[in-house]
């Protein structure tokens, strides 16, 4: 058995664990950070950046946001159902936090919106590869791990923490099992729990949030995030709070890259009774889309399109585009739809007639065909009376080339919350009070998004992980100086 003693403890190297530890090494406290993977970075190895307000970057391009703007319209997203103060710090803090990102090497390529209608918040790192996508921040973690190092934060990967050391009340430090099963005391003034939840396990995710992973909900399934920083939390005291999943929409299209754009486009969306649910209009926002999917029987959809759509499509291009998924790949629609349909892409379904395609879904087919009618009429008269879909948006599906479908599932990011803190990421209890040295950041703490992500402001949960990460860092100071008085 190995002994250790420290003033903190980060459980877990994702970009919230290494905020807080190069935090907590800024403020001369000697630090460890404890990693069960065998490399630092957790999400943000796939993740793109951070958000930032008011930052040098937005009002070098024009693209400034006020904190007043980002707060009120934040706040007014979530309905008040969040935190001020956690949201008004971590806000307040996020340019500051840009520029320290930067001093340590870290450069973006811009500020950016995620769609035309979001807020350009989104500070994406520039890429290694200079292409602006998924896992662009992958060198941001390289950044803050070397980081981290250079400020004589001791790094243990390959070695997961098993249970935090609680006595009297107070946490302080944990029980961890290195690669060679040897076990580990590390004795902490504070703890930082920041494992990214639980996204990954089938069973959390049945018993807490009443989902099947890979049925009902797909996730990024990042290896890992099974809950274990939230266990230990909660037998520990804390207290369980806002538990959700990260929701966006999964569109069941296999590997073929065009399929999940030219079925987000927003023609004709159906639940498996056949009935429209939503404004096609509203798909481009995928935590909309998922948000609805889930509300529908089966948690399951259907988007419809024709061939006279994919061909419009290919040449001319998405009129709903992301700059997560970019505007390439319509090029490839017609041979990516043949390839599917070749493959036998179980998601995915062909037929000359519209009662043909619903028979091949399960869908009554003469609701469909009526559903079809309905549409089309109203897509004629150029007013969509049931949802007010936008016009441009609105086209006929005549069914020349076949009509085609793609099924759409509840799908997320991971899941958020799972503890309740304040704005220095202290830990409550069940009668919200702070528990003595437990601290709390990024994904596991992450309860500022009420019951919807909000793709308005973009970038917010990296940004809440390294934000929330500097606020646990500082936060804890307060309380070491008191136990060093």
């Amino acid at each position: 058995m190995r002994t250790m003693e420290v003033d903190v403890a980060v459980v877990a190297g994702g970009p919230a664990g290494l905020a807080a530890a190069i935090t907590a090494c800024e403020n001369d406290r000697k630090t460890v950070l404890f990693e069960k993977s065998n490399t630092t970075g957790g999400a943000a190895n796939m993740g793109m950046g951070v958000l930032g307000i008011d930052t040098q970057i937005q009002r070098e391009n024009f693209n400034d946001i006020s904190f007043k703007e980002a707060f009120r319209e934040h706040m007014a997203y979530t309905h008040y159902r969040v935190n001020g103060p956690l949201v008004s710090a971590y806000f307040r803090k996020s340019a500051d936090t840009v520029e320290w990102l930067q001093d340590m090497g870290v450069k973006f390529a811009g500020s950016y919106r995620y769609f035309k209608d979001s807020a350009a918040t989104w500070h994406v790192v520039q890429p290694e590869n200079g292409k602006i996508g998924p896992r662009a921040a992958g060198g941001m973690a390289k950044a803050m791990t070397n980081h981290a190092i250079e400020l004589g934060c001791e790094i243990l990967t390959e070695t997961p923490v098993t249970d935090l050391i609680v006595e009297d009340g107070v946490v302080c430090g944990v029980l961890a099992k290195d690669k060679n099963g040897e076990e580990i005391v590390c004795r902490a003034k504070a703890v930082v729990v920041a494992t990214g939840g639980f996204g990954s396990s089938p069973e959390m995710s049945r018993e807490e949030l009443g989902f099947e992973l890979n049925k009902d909900m797909f996730t990024f399934m990042v290896p890992g995030v099974v809950g274990d920083g939230l266990k230990m939390m909660w037998k520990a005291g804390a207290q369980k709070y806002g538990l959700n999943f990260e929701v966006v929409c999964s569109v069941r299209g296999g590997e073929y890259s065009s399929l999940g754009e030219v079925f987000s486009q927003g023609d004709l969306l159906v639940n498996r009774d056949g009935i429209r649910f939503m404004c096609e209009s509203d798909m481009y926002n995928t935590t909309f889309l998922g948000n609805a999917v889930i509300d529908q029987p089966g948690r399951v959809a259907y988007s419809i399109i024709d061939g006279t759509a994919a061909k419009r499509y290919q040449k001319y291009g998405y009129p709903h585009i992301s700059i997560v998924h970019g505007t390439e790949s319509h090029v490839n629609i017609l041979s990516d739809l043949k390839a599917a349909e070749e493959d036998g892409l179980k998601t995915l379904w062909h037929a000359d007639t519209i009662e043909e395609l619903a028979e091949k879904i399960g869908i009554d087919p003469d609701v469909l065909a009526e559903t079809l009618d309905e549409y089309n009429d109203m897509c004629d008269s150029g007013y969509d009376e049931l949802f007010g879909k936008e016009h441009e948006d609105m086209h006929a599906l005549n069914g020349k080339g076949g009509y085609y479908a793609v099924e759409l599932r509840p799908g997320a990011y991971g899941t958020i919350g799972g503890v309740k803190v304040n704005t220095k990421m202290q830990v409550f209890d069940a009668d919200c009070k702070p528990i003595p040295g437990l601290y709390a950041a990024g994904t596991d703490a992450n309860t500022i998004y009420g019951d919807s992500y909000n793709f308005k402001l973009p970038g917010n949960s990296m940004g809440f992980a390294v934000n929330s990460g500097r606020l646990a860092g500082d936060g804890l100071e307060d309380y070491l100086d008191s136990l060093d008085d």
